[in-house]
Formats: structure tokens, C-alpha cells, sequence
């Protein structure tokens, strides 16, 4: 605003500089009104143009803007007040109540005005006119300064709900930030560390009763010996790969994950440790032209899928599971049936996080990161669970056609 300002008053000292020239008394008049063109329109330019860097000067030294007001001062009594150099001293208490706050409106306002009404008592000496017009311009400078004080109060009270604002948004963004992490962090370590320890558990349990049996069965102990000891480095192994995954670079992460091999092996190995039968259906043209997904949409896919197995086998009762993958135009599509029981009537999200099981809302939750639509009931089938994922893929780059 103060720039906008020496603009303005720029303009009027450039339009008004050929009559302060032409009305002063020849030898000195000339010479200080030439010197007053130069230095006012010099400090003008300059406040203009620069007044990041030149600002902060008239700020600290007020004794500047008094020489400059002194200056136009000798312009004003060259030209007179009927020019617009009128509105040049308008402009001197505007700024001081922009950069000086009410006090030093105050004192340029009534410097100014005292200016004016010396000029024109001088120039209009004999020439009686009425009051109002010998004190219109002083009561302007006035209502200048008042003005630029109050609009820098408008400013500086703008500028701090600004602050308080873009504080309180990056008070949020982290918290968002934090509770977004702490979600993660509870998808990964129930999707894998948490799973596997409670089979731990259970291995051990089984070991427990096995060796306080009457007559235990030393290869029984041995082989259920076996299952907690391969659990347990699996859960090592699998707590070692969560903290690879918290440590690892974003920018260096791989681009894209062979998500069908991987969801094929995961079929397989659930298959072969669980007993249920898996059967996977993919697109008759499998798997040339099948799409890559980015890495974090695959690893948010193939999480899905694996707790969609798991909860077949623990809590649906299921003895055979289907996996389908479609291809339609830019949408792909990810079905898991089991002919299971099926969901209780009336399961709902926030009941399972009420009663401590969070399976399904990881799966929700991961199918918005991924930005995927994500259906789970009973779908077109008469018994059974369906989960369905529906993925939007990346459109590819247009080609630039290369000129031979």
C-alpha cells in the first residue's frame, strides 16, 4: 500500500513539476524548485520501485520523510495550492499513518496542514476567501492520517489472524500427519506381527498340552516344537520388515511391485498352511498386458487380499476360496469369495472397533489410500463373504508424436 502510495505522488509531482518551474522567481526559485523536482521525484521512484529494501529505512528514521515533506514544501509554494501538489500533501500524512502508527500521523498531519495554511496565507494575501476553503486541504491531511493509522491497524490485526491461521493449519497438518502414521503403524503390525504371534501363542499352547499329557508323544512335541520355533522367526522375520519399511527412503521405494506373482505365491502358501482350497482366475490375456500398479497401491492391494484369506480361514469357516481379477478399460477389479458363513447381521465398523477387532477397518482403510472403492458382504452369491476392490489405474503419459 505505501508503494501504491509514492506511485500516486509520483504522478502528481511529474504532472505538477512544469508549472512549480515556470511560476518560480527567476536565479534561486528556480534552482530550489528544480532541486525540490529532483529530490522528490528521486525519493518517489526509488520508494516505488524498491520498497523492500528501502522501506525499513524511512522506518527507523522519520527525520526522512520531515526532509522530503520540506522539500515538497518548496514545490507547494512555487506552484501553489491550487495545483496538485495539493494532493502530494495529502499523501505525506496517509504514509506516516501507515508506517508510523497514529503518532506519527499526528505530527505530519498538523506539519503539514501548518505548511499549508502558511502557503496559502501567503499566496492568497489580500485575496479574502472563505474559511472552508483555507482550511479544506489542512482538515484533508487530517482525515489522511487518520485513515492510514487505522488502515495500518487493519493490516497489522489482518496480518496476525494470518498467522494465527496458517498455525493452527500446520498444528493440524501434523496432527493429521501423526494420527495418519499411528493408523498405519496398527494396519501393519495387526496385518502381520500381531497375526503371527497369536499363532505363536497357539503353537505353544499346543505344545503345552502335548507334553503334559500322560504319555506324551515324543515326534508330536518334536513337530509342534517346530511349528513355534518357525513362527516365532517368522514374526521376527516379519518385525524386521516393518521396521525396513518405517526406515526406507519414499524416493528411493521401487516404482511398481509384480502384484500378480506376489497375490499368486500368497494363494499358494496360505493355501498349502491352511488347507483351503484357493483357486485364482485371472483375464484369459494373463499375464502379458496386465497393468503394474505403483508400489504403495500394490503393497495397500495385496494387504487387502491377504486379510481377506485370513479371515476365511479363522472366522468364516470356509472350505474354498475364490480370487478373481477383471479388467475393464481403466478399472480393475479384485473379488475374494468364500463360502464361509458369512458377516453376522448388523456388523458395522464402529462395532468391531468396539469390540476390538480392527481387520475390516484396516481393509477400509487401506482401500481409501490406495484410492480404491472397496465392497465387503455378500455380493451376487448366496452364502459367503465377497470382498471387492475396484482400482482406478493411472491413465498412460500421451505419446509426442516424432517428427521422421
Amino acid at each position: 500500500m505505501c508503494r501504491q502510495v509514492f506511485g500516486f505522488r509520483l504522478a502528481m509531482i511529474v504532472v505538477s513539476a512544469p508549472a512549480a518551474l515556470l511560476n518560480a522567481a527567476p536565479g534561486l526559485g528556480v534552482r530550489l524548485a528544480g532541486a525540490a523536482v529532483v529530490v522528490t521525484v528521486m525519493v518517489s521512484y526509488v520508494l516505488f520501485r524498491d520498497w523492500e529494501r528501502f522501506g525499513p529505512l524511512l522506518l527507523r528514521h522519520p527525520s526522512l520523510l520531515a526532509a522530503d515533506t520540506l522539500f515538497g514544501s518548496f514545490l507547494l509554494v512555487s506552484a501553489g495550492p491550487d495545483t496538485t501538489l495539493a494532493y502530494v500533501s495529502v499523501c505525506t500524512p496517509l504514509l506516516a499513518g501507515l508506517v508510523y502508527s497514529w503518532r506519527g500521523a499526528a505530527c505530519f498531519a498538523s506539519l503539514q496542514a501548518l505548511i499549508l495554511l502558511v502557503v496559502h496565507t501567503a499566496l492568497k494575501a489580500g485575496r479574502p476567501e472563505p474559511v472552508a476553503e483555507a482550511l479544506l486541504l489542512p482538515g484533508l491531511c487530517v482525515i489522511a492520517g487518520a485513515m492510514g493509522s487505522t488502515l495500518r491497524n487493519l493490516m497489522l490485526r489482518f496480518g496476525a489472524a494470518t498467522e494465527a491461521l496458517t498455525t493452527a493449519r500446520a498444528r493440524l497438518a501434523a496432527a493429521e500427519a501423526v494420527s495418519a502414521e499411528r493408523a498405519r503403524l496398527a494396519r501393519e503390525m495387526h496385518d502381520s506381527v500381531a497375526k503371527t504371534l497369536y499363532g505363536v501363542a497357539l503353537a505353544a499352547d499346543g505344545l503345552a498340552a502335548t507334553a503334559s499329557a500322560g504319555a506324551p508323544d515324543p515326534a508330536r512335541i518334536r513337530r509342534q516344537a517346530e511349528l513355534v520355533s518357525r513362527s516365532a522367526r517368522r514374526a521376527a522375520a516379519e518385525s524386521r520388515e516393518l521396521l525396513a519399511d518405517l526406515r526406507r527412503d519414499p524416493e528411493r521405494a521401487p516404482g511398481e511391485i509384480p502384484l500378480w506373482r506376489l497375490l499368486a505365491h500368497r494363494a499358494r502358501e496360505f493355501s498349502r498352511r491352511t488347507g483351503l482350497e484357493v483357486t485364482c482366475h485371472w483375464p484369459a490375456h494373463h499375464p502379458a498386458p496386465f497393468p503394474a500398479l505403483p508400489a504403495p497401491v500394490a503393497r495397500h492391494v495385496l494387504a487387502i487380499a491377504t486379510e481377506a484369506l485370513e479371515n476365511a480361514h479363522r472366522h468364516a469357516r470356509a472350505g474354498r476360496v475364490d480370487v478373481r481379477v477383471t479388467l475393464d478399460g481403466h478399472l480393475l477389479g479384485l473379488a475374494i469369495h468364500d463360502d464361509g458363513t458369512g458377516l453376522p447381521p448388523g456388523t458395522t465398523l464402529e462395532r468391531l472397533r468396539e469390540q476390538g477387532h480392527f481387520g475390516l477397518l484396516g481393509m477400509v482403510e487401506r482401500a481409501a489410500q490406495a484410492g480404491a472403492r472397496i465392497r465387503i458382504g455378500r455380493g451376487t452369491h448366496d452364502r459367503g463373504t465377497e470382498v471387492r476392490l475396484d482400482i482406478p489405474l493411472p491413465r498412460p503419459a500421451p505419446r509426442t508424436p516424432v517428427n521422421p
